[in-house]
């Protein structure tokens, strides 16, 4: 966010400075002399990622512009990297632009010419370099439909292009010699205030949500997809997962994919799907009287094992075959036998992979497990990236807008892994990198040829800020 007083011309009468002479020693003179200071100087690691990685160009292909070239002053282009780079800088609203409009910091980082915005049409808009609340907004809630005869609304996104777009951005992430990959599933809970097109109350949840589903690899974002919750939670999975699958194949032929999700996407049509196109998966599988049946040995032997140690938890992991009544043949099943403070705690999951080639407990603990870590970055981006303030009236416009969210979360994971590695903040969360990297005052200063971005001399990490730097100067 940036202040300025270039309101003062040079011969109206300097305003009367603050004195706090109580303060310290030495009197404290304040006034607002400063000129353009910035909060957000670290925001130029941001724009120097995008940049080198060239995502919001390629992100933008997935919207047409019907607008007349004659009458734009803010391009398609810009007007994402305004709405993109603000929510990693920590503005959620749309409100927030009326204000940062001004900035010729952020007016920089999303490609304006003059970044003072003396170049706009109107008087009343001279000074505002960057769209306001009002352009952003008709940029989140233009219809499907819309075209070139539209009054305000001209600016279409394509739902199956931005959905590509995501898909196509972590393929093209991965390494020439990948030999395997892990997708996590996962459906989280939206919570709704509001009277949102698709409100519906979720028993479980004991709210009004949306169900949004998510598919990471690690902490790569891959599919965020806006659901109602009137559905269960493996709904339209599958067809997300034959387009990854898909790309996946096309770049590399041999790949070994593993699904991996909790028992909500325990479903015959996924798993048999999996079972005939070569894809491996590993889901939980919720308890029912027959599997206890069948764990019940295992369980009698953690509970002695547990008495044996003074009551310490005990674990016995028990491989079985099991036919649900829907299924059209038996799968192979793990269960947990747990024993833990004086009670039993059976769990199991289901998996196609063969029995041969691994060993129970270490399927269990290591390779099931491992997917608590995508929980992690589903609730880093709904609290630092906003990905739950789907506060409009559509679910078009709240869609696009979780995009924009996992598109921020895309820049400031990337921020993480190239700039970050190895560093002390290399496991920090998207909260803590922008207030450690990020939010950084600035005095910002506009030439004619240059704009002049001046960081305190006091901030504490200048040294990981310039390596950070150097490292998003290499190529990619």
């Amino acid at each position: 966010m940036t202040d300025s007083n270039n309101s003062v011309s040079p011969t109206d009468c300097n305003p009367q400075a603050l004195l706090f002479p109580e303060l310290t020693s030495r009197p404290v003179v304040v006034d607002f002399q400063a000129g353009y200071v910035s909060s957000d100087g670290g925001g130029v690691l941001l724009a120097r990622l995008d940049q080198r990685e060239g995502y919001l160009g390629r992100f933008a292909r997935c919207f047409t512009d019907h607008r007349d070239p004659d009458l734009v002053e803010h391009t398609l282009e810009q007007l994402l990297r305004q709405r993109v780079y603000a929510l990693a800088l920590g503005y959620e609203d749309l409100n927030d632009h009326d204000r940062l409009c001004t900035d010729p910091l952020l007016a920089s980082l999303c490609g304006k010419k003059d970044p003072l915005g003396q170049d706009r049409a109107r008087a009343k808009d001279k000074g505002k370099a960057l769209g306001g609340k009002s352009t952003l907004n008709r940029l989140e809630l233009t219809p499907a439909q819309a075209d070139a005869s539209a009054r305000y609304k001209k600016i279409v996104a394509s739902a199956e292009g931005v959905e590509d777009f995501f898909i196509g951005e972590y393929v093209r992430s991965l390494p020439p010699e990948t030999e395997a990959v892990t997708l996590d599933l996962d459906a989280t809970d939206d919570p709704l205030h509001g009277h949102q097109e698709g409100r519906f109350f979720h028993g479980y949840y004991g709210g009004y949500c949306y169900l949004p589903l998510y598919i990471f690899d690690g902490d790569w974002p891959i599919v965020a997809w806006l659901r109602t919750s009137d559905r269960d939670a493996s709904d339209g999975a599958l067809g997300k997962v034959q387009k990854i699958v898909a790309a996946l194949r096309q770049r590399f032929p041999k790949v070994e994919i593993t699904l991996r999700a909790d028992s909500g996407f325990c479903r015959d049509a996924l798993m048999t799907w999996c079972e005939l196109h070569g894809v491996f998966y590993l889901l939980g599988l919720a308890r029912n009287p027959v599997l206890e049946r069948k764990l019940a040995a295992g369980l009698e032997q953690a509970r002695a094992l547990s008495e044996q140690n003074a009551g310490a938890p005990a674990r016995v992991f028990v491989e079985m075959a099991y036919r649900a009544g829907s299924w059209h043949a038996a799968r192979w099943v793990i269960g947990k036998a747990e024993w833990t403070q004086g009670e039993a705690n059976p769990r199991f999951i289901i998996t196609n992979k063969n029995p041969l080639h691994f060993q129970a407990q270490a399927l269990y603990e290591q390779d099931y497990c491992g997917r608590g870590n995508m929980e992690n970055r589903i609730k880093e981006q709904q609290l630092d990236l906003y990905a739950d303030r789907t506060s409009t009236e559509t679910m078009r416009s709240n869609q696009l807008r979780l995009w924009f969210s996992t598109l921020a979360y895309l820049l400031m994971n990337q921020l993480r892994r190239v700039g970050l590695q190895g560093t002390q903040l290399a496991q920090a969360t998207c909260g803590t990198l922008r207030l450690r990297l990020l939010k950084i005052g600035a005095l910002v200063r506009v030439s004619v040829r240059r704009v002049w971005v001046s960081l305190s001399s006091a901030y504490p990490l200048q040294e990981l800020f310039a390596l950070v730097a150097r490292r998003l100067c290499r190529s990619g």
